[in-house]
Order: structure tokens, then sequence, then C-alpha cells
């Protein structure tokens, strides 16, 4: 048995991943050490769900892994050993009472991310982690075993064992600077290039910039490659902004697309609670009935104010024209218009914009079970940091809540190993 200083897990990373998984080996017995280069942990959890933190989803194993578009098999161990209502009876220990929305979507009932926050630095403090204030350069590594840290300010600090959950390379600000994909590489492994996931698209449609702002409910998304494949399709809400797209519909669909090697083409359905057959009949019915109204008044009707002029320009109807003087060729493109409003997808915001990251350290060297390396013994990953990632509606917190708590269990294990 080594120096007290030695008999000790260290994770780099106070996120997430990094609390929980600091939290579980802590509860299990283990020495723990947390390092956050961060003045507070959980930058980044103060940001998910517009400031309310969509804690995980609702749902059963297998509809959360077909949420997981990338390596999910990879996660099925650890899922499966922590699953949402683990993650809900978690929080509800720690006095942080949830409930269920739209798509079974879980969030604090106060609304508020920073009492997810604080049950997680609370539970910390009982179970007396430390946590040092300070950025991990390199993990120390010695005959193939991970045996400590090299911390910018604190120098050497030597563990049992390292766990890394540094999170991916979005939102920067928050801590999530890619530190650990150079960690990771360092350590012998293979990391795939980080890319956004979660992230708005850009297009090069002027219309957008006009409707800067502009919320759209209740409206179907389509999104088809160059050669018309259909690889996303969802009812919700989208934002249009100066360079292109955002909101729910379309973070999500981005974790479907990859425009290194496709493009994309968006098809937004503005009255996807109309067939064409009864659109057609009320277009025709309004017309009739407010003949002598402006073409751009109709559209008042159907349409927010601040698309008229585009929804006009698209059909090529000037507004002022008469409703009575709309020919049926006319009506009919104003209503392939409202059915498929298209835009051009010409690629994705910068990772830095992302809500997660695609990407990461490669699966296939990382035990599922465990989290530990396959290459170096005693050194651990979890959390945004592996090549994951799930949809929106708060699976990726889940996947951290998941992988943190495995490989907290594992090293909390090995560690007591080392006692006996």
């Amino acid at each position: 048995m080594g120096s007290p200083e030695e008999n000790r897990m260290i994770i780099a990373g106070g996120g997430a991943a990094g609390m929980m998984a600091a939290i579980t080996a802590a509860r299990a017995g283990a020495g723990v050490v947390l390092i956050e280069p961060n003045d507070k942990l959980g930058r980044k959890l103060y940001i998910t769900g517009k400031g309310r933190c969509n804690v995980t989803n609702h749902c059963s194993l297998e509809e959360f892994m077909a949420n997981v578009p990338r390596n999910g098999k990879f996660l099925y161990s650890a899922v499966s050993r922590f699953l949402p209502q683990d993650t809900w009876e978690f929080f509800e220990q720690l006095g942080v009472p949830l409930k269920t929305e739209r798509g079974n979507r879980v969030f604090p009932v106060s609304d508020r991310s920073a009492d997810i926050v604080d049950a997680l630095f609370y539970e910390l403090r009982r179970l007396r982690v430390p946590v040092v204030q300070d950025r991990v350069e390199h993990v120390l590594i010695e005959r193939g075993q991970a045996v400590g840290v090299r911390a910018r300010q604190s120098g050497d600090l030597r563990g049992s064992g390292v766990i890394l959950a540094t999170g991916g390379a979005s939102y920067p600000r928050t801590g999530s600077t890619g530190d650990g994909y150079r960690l990771a590489a360092e350590a012998g492994h293979t990391v795939v290039p980080p890319r956004g996931s979660l992230v708005p698209l850009e297009s090069d449609d002027p219309c957008c910039g006009q409707m800067q702002g502009l919320s759209l409910r209740n409206v179907e998304l389509t999104v088809k490659d160059r050669k018309g494949k259909r690889i996303y399709r969802e009812l919700g809400e989208l934002l249009f902004t100066h360079f292109g797209l955002s909101g729910p519909l379309v973070l999500s669909a981005s974790a479907h697309m990859d425009f290194s090697a496709n493009s994309y083409t968006a098809h937004i359905d503005l009255k996807p609670a109309l067939s064409e057959e009864k659109l057609d009949a009320r277009l025709l019915r309004d017309l009739q009935e407010r003949a002598n109204q402006n073409f751009s008044n109709l559209l008042g009707g159907l349409v927010p104010h601040s698309m008229i002029p585009v929804i006009a320009l698209r059909c090529g109807i000037p507004g002022e024209t008469k409703a009575r003087d709309v020919r049926r060729e006319e009506r009919r493109r104003l209503l392939e218009t409202l059915k498929d409003f298209s835009l051009p997808l010409t690629g994705p915001r910068p990772v830095e914009e992302a809500i997660v990251t695609s990407g990461g350290v490669k699966v296939g060297e990382v035990n599922p079970a465990t989290m530990e390396s396959k290459l170096v013994k005693d050194l651990y990953f979890a959390g945004e940091l592996l090549d994951t990632d799930g949809y929106t509606g708060g699976f990726n917190l889940q996947i951290a809540w998941a992988t943190g708590h495995a490989a907290g269990v594992a090293a909390a294990g090995r560690w007591k190993e080392r006692q006996e």
C-alpha cells in the first residue's frame, strides 16, 4: 500500500461525468480527488436545457438506445446498470424533485440548472472529496499503468488511477477545450476527430437573414441528402437566424448529417396538420371570401408577419395583388411553398457552438463495462470525451451519468483491491 497521497483516484474534469464518477467512487469508500480548471464545478450544466437542465429522458433502455446514433452498443452495459430511472432516483435522493415534460424530457421541478449543480456539489462536500482548481496537462504513465497526473499549478499528483472526464470541444468558455483529446492521444489512444453534433446549421439562402429571430412551432422538418434520400423527419420547433437555422428540430437533425461526405436540403412543412387537399380547399375559400384584399393581407392569416414577403417572393405573387386576381397555378405555387419551404444547407456551425461533440476517444479501445482503457491500466474515460453521442432530450446527459457511474464503480473496485 502506497503513501496516503497515492491512495486516491484522480478525476480530471468537474462536469456531469466527472462529478458522478467522483461521487460514485467516494460512496464506495475510495479515496478521491477532483481536478477542475474552472472556479465553479458544472459550468456547462448551468446552461443545458436553456438554463433548466434536461437531466435525462424518462424512457426504457430500448428507447434510450434508439436515440443514440453513434456507438450505442458500446453504451449498453453502462446504461443498463445506471438507467434513466436510476438518474431520477439519484437526484431525488439528493433533494431535487424532478418532473417529466414533452418528449419524456426530465427537468428539476424548480426549472433551475443550479439546483442540479448544487446537489452534486454538496454531495461531494458531504463525502469530503477535495476539489483542486487546476488544469491537467499530462497523464503520468509508468510501465503501462496510469499513476497520476501533472497539473499546471500543482505539479505532479500521484494516485492509484486516473479518470478523464474533461468533456469535448463544445462551449469552450465552460472549460470544454478539448484537452482530453490530447491527453488520450498522448496515452496512445486513437481520437476520432471531433465535430459538432446537435449543432445549428448554416444556409446561404438570404431569406434566413430576412426572418432572423422568427421561431416556428408545430412545423415538420424533413432533411434530404443530395440523392433525395430522407435522413430525418420530425415535428417540432425551429428558429431562423442570420446564418441559417437553429432550434430543437435542427439540432436533432444535425446528428444525422455528415457534410464531409454529403450535401443536404431542409424541407419545412409549415402546415403539417393539413393535407394538400384540405390546405388547397382552405386557400380557395380564403381567396374567395377575401377577394378584395391584397394577397399580403391574406398571407397574414397563414404565416407569421416576417415571413409574408418571403412567401410572396417564393410564390412569385406580388403582395399588392388582389386575392381575386390570384390564378389557379399561383394558388398551386402557394400551396407547394407552404407544404415544402425548402432551404439549401451549406454546413454546420463551428464545433464551439455545438451542444455536444461527436468524435473523441475510439470506443473500441475502451472496456464498455468499466470505461477502463484497454491500452493503459487504471486509466478510465467518461462523458463527452468518448466517441458517442445522442439526440436532444436528455440523452447526452444520461450518457454522462452512466459512463461516470461505470468508471467510478470500476475505479473504486480497483482501489479497494490495492488496500487489501
